[in-house]
């Protein structure tokens, strides 16, 4: 019995911990291709350079809230779960 409790937390554990890891991997991707893409048209057109910069500040911003979610997520199914 006291085995299969172990190996729940273990699988909570590791669980939780993948899906915080893979949350934080899909957000560096994303902010990394939001600044190559916003690098890219403020080179095409230097004068939209602050309308530029601040939409892929906000963009950034947006893709860091779903991370910050995915990680809380990932912590109530850990200690609730």
């Amino acid at each position: 019995m006291l085995a299969l409790v172990l190996i729940d937390i273990a699988l909570k554990t590791i669980s939780a911990g993948l899906g915080a890891a893979i949350a934080a991997i899909g957000a560096g991707i994303g902010i990394g291709k939001i600044g190559a893409a916003a690098m890219e048209a403020i080179a095409r057109q230097p004068e939209a350079a602050n309308d530029i910069r601040s939409n892929m500040i906000v963009i950034a911003a947006l893709v860091e809230g779903v991370a910050l979610f995915a990680v809380i997520v990932c912590l109530l199914c850990l200690f609730l779960g």
